[in-house]
């Protein structure tokens, strides 16, 4: 998983029943805490550091069962439409606020567009819907979450390794007050894990630092870098609208391939074929896209409901959070602010 897919494909996990008192490997908490410092002390960080983020650490109840509440996809009806979650997150007051936000970064958006190649509209809009444009990071201390999390035990490996991860963002000098965030371990504007903050985040104002905090400027570099990482082709939009024909032959078009990742997610989607063959199909973007652009059909409120067209780029904000839900807000949001 790379370096969590960003929000880590939370939405697919399945309810436990392991008791809030024990870990999946019933060990408790002080000694499973002993064994985190320990690999904290073997990866370089100082013991000062260790100190301070870990003195008063005890297990987070709440975390634990906002962990184990996660919405499971998809039911038995299927899967939950999308024009409910679009009309929630992608409504006037955001789209306003990512306006206003594109207006007051316009200088810096504009040398990041050409930095990194990723539309300054699509960094606005993770950033809107990340933290409602810094707004609210969350307040859940980030030592005391990813430590529950780890000892719990469903996804160790995961949350161990953010948690040591955590220790040296704090060796770099960053309080522990600053590192709050959400339940799960995100933090910023941008909703960085501590693993993808280290290997990712980046200094868009030329201070040395990378205050994904406090900056406008580091936060929208730091969406641009990820979205960079995860393979984003410039000048090529997410998706585009699509008109669809009644005679449109279902099963045949139907992706049979198994995802190694989020695998719920890409099996809503259709097999990958250029435009002009959709065209050859009876299926036209609304919006210019090259004949020879590789793309694949999704539908997902049924044969009566809006299309879409969705190219290589839709994949690139599945990286950030692993929900077709998520990624086309994302677009349709960026698409609003830029209009």
């Amino acid at each position: 998983m790379k370096a969590l897919k960003q929000i880590f494909a939370i939405a697919t996990a399945a309810a436990l029943t392991i008791p809030v008192g024990a870990s999946a490997q019933d060990m408790s908490f002080g000694v499973y805490l002993e064994t985190l410092k320990e690999r904290a002390r073997a990866e370089g960080v100082s013991e000062s550091t260790i100190r301070r983020m870990t003195y008063d650490l005890t297990p987070n109840p709440r975390v634990i069962e906002l962990d184990r509440g996660q919405p499971g996809t998809p039911t038995r009806r299927g899967y939950p439409r999308l024009q409910p979650y679009l009309d929630r997150h992608v409504d006037t007051a955001r789209i306003r606020g990512g306006r206003n936000a594109y207006a007051a970064t316009r200088s810096t958006s504009r040398r990041l567009e050409a930095e990194y190649g990723v539309p300054a509209e699509v960094m606005i809009a993770i950033w809107g819907h990340e933290t409602n444009y810094g707004s609210y990071t969350g307040n859940f201390d980030l030592s005391r979450s990813l430590a529950t999390l780890a000892w719990e035990g469903r996804r160790r490996e995961l949350f161990s390794g953010e948690f040591v991860d955590l220790l040296k963002v704090a060796d770099k000098g960053v309080n522990r007050s600053t590192l709050k965030g959400s339940w799960a371990g995100a933090f910023g504007n941008p909703q960085f894990l501590p693993s993808v903050y280290l290997r990712l985040a980046a200094d868009g104002d030329g201070d040395g630092d990378r205050d994904i905090w406090n900056s406008r400027e580091d936060t929208l570099a730091s969406i641009a870098n990820y979205f960079r990482d995860a393979g984003w082709r410039s000048g090529q939009p997410w998706g585009v609208r699509a008109t669809v024909p009644a005679s449109l032959n279902r099963e045949a078009i139907k992706n049979r391939t198994v995802a190694p990742v989020c695998p719920r997610v890409h099996e809503r989607h259709s097999k990958w074929k250029t435009v002009a063959e959709w065209r050859e199909l009876g299926v036209r973007p609304q919006k210019y896209l090259p004949d020879n652009t590789m793309v694949s059909l999704f539908q997902p409120d049924g044969v009566n409901a809006p299309a879409w067209l969705l190219t290589g780029n839709y994949r690139v904000i599945l990286e950030y959070n692993c929900s077709n839900y998520y990624a086309m807000s994302v677009g349709l949001l960026a698409d609003e602010i830029k209009r």
